[in-house]
């Protein structure tokens, strides 16, 4: 073995502490890597969890990372008398030459920190909407929604985007705390049709179709009221009246999944124009020209008036 040592040293110029150097630093990365993997291997037999299994190999990812680091700078900084001395200049160099890095590092720290949104939340931050499929140092990765695709659904892109962004872009989140959104269904009817009795069909068709998840966004608004000011004076799905130049707009507001949102307004639309097609009275209404004579069609007062009256 010492032949070998003083032919590299005669050969590449190395000398003999940089090759000892050299060997123990590929040894310990060869130790964590086995490591790393037979850990995966027990984690895989033992759960059929995804995440639990994502969480591990994350967590095993960072782990091994941050302990080579250690291990691999005190073999080549044995000098130093302190592992701060080390970790004072590698990041001060750090600092220096990586400023974005560092900036979507520190994200990364703040995103483990206050967990502002987690893999396989629904997040939406700067111009980009997606689900969260993965976190790393420097970035995560999202399946994006909406763009050409219309009600939110994926459009098959991953995004990736830097953890940097946290700290300059508004985020939300449409899952985190209470796991249901607020979605409206706009249903316009003619001024002629009967809007009090679609009123009540429209009111009917809304409570049974959130009468699946009504146990279930009870219980979800408690847990987040009991970690955020979180306050709806009611729940239940409501309907609203408005006016408009085409007709009499009843406005369906009702909670769903954030993933089934174009799911529900789709059996709700077939619940609606099936009830509206039995009625004789009820008929959506679309922009329409006519001409409207209101001293012969308007109300009895106006009955018999000229247009000079």
């Amino acid at each position: 073995m010492q032949s070998v040592f003083d032919w590299t040293e005669q050969t590449l110029g190395l000398s003999l502490e940089m090759q000892k150097a050299i060997l123990t630093s590929l040894a310990a990365i060869l130790i964590l890597v086995i490591a790393r993997k037979l850990l995966l291997r027990v984690v895989k037999r033992s759960s059929g969890d995804l995440s639990v299994r994502y969480k591990w190999r994350k967590f095993s990812s960072y782990a091994a990372f941050a302990f080579g680091v250690i291990v691999v700078g005190n073999i080549w900084f044995r000098g130093f008398q302190s592992l701060s001395t080390y970790f004072g200049l590698l990041s001060a160099g750090i600092a220096i030459a990586l400023q974005i890095p560092l900036v979507n590092l520190a994200g990364w720290f703040f995103i483990l920190w206050r967990k502002p949104f987690a893999v396989g939340d629904r997040i939406e931050i700067g111009d980009v909407r997606g689900d969260v499929i993965d976190q790393r140092i420097f970035m995560f990765s999202m399946m994006e929604i909406g763009k050409w695709v219309d009600a939110e659904q994926s459009t098959g892109r991953i995004v990736h985007v830097p953890n940097g962004m946290i700290f300059s872009e508004a985020l939300a989140n449409y899952t985190l705390g209470f796991h249901f959104i607020w979605n409206e269904i706009p249903v316009l009817v003619t001024f002629e049709s009967d809007w009090k009795t679609a009123k009540k069909l429209l009111s009917r068709i809304a409570n049974e179709h959130s009468a699946e998840i009504a146990e279930n966004y009870g219980a979800e608004f408690q847990k987040a009221s009991d970690q955020m000011m979180i306050h709806f004076s009611a729940l239940t799905p409501i309907v609203y009246t408005s006016v408009k130049d085409s007709g009499v707009l009843l406005t369906i507001r009702y909670l769903c999944d954030p993933r089934r949102r174009r799911g529900s307004e789709e059996k709700i639309w077939e619940a609606i124009l099936e009830a509206f097609a039995d009625s004789d009275t009820i008929d959506l209404a679309y922009p329409t020209q006519r001409q409207f004579l209101n001293f012969a069609e308007g109300k009895k007062g106006f009955a018999g008036k000229s247009v000079k009256d």
